[in-house]
């Protein structure tokens, strides 16, 4: 049966007591506890993860085109500019 869900800030791993015992052996040689070992070594790589997804990389070409954008912005639509003068949002 299920468990209800609380923010506790608990994370429940089930590995295999072999996994366990490699895990706190490691932890053990870093003078680590078990939660402070695997934090150390999962953030960072959650972190990297979390970056590279949501950097966007241009080829050359299209950081030209974003670049000249930038410096010659193309006009804003009619309709655009009216709502802006309006002081209302478009629907």
């Amino acid at each position: 049966m299920p468990r209800p869900h609380t923010e506790t800030g608990r994370i429940e791993l089930r590995l295999r007591p072999e996994d366990k015992v490699t895990l706190r052996r490691a932890a053990s040689l870093q003078r680590l506890d078990l939660t402070g070992y695997i934090l150390g070594a999962v953030l960072p790589m959650a972190t990297a993860e979390i970056a590279e997804a949501e950097r966007l990389t241009l080829s050359e070409r299209d950081s030209l085109r974003v670049l000249a954008l930038l410096e010659n912005p193309p006009a804003a639509p009619g309709r655009l500019v009216r709502v802006a003068k309006a002081g209302r949002t478009l629907q």
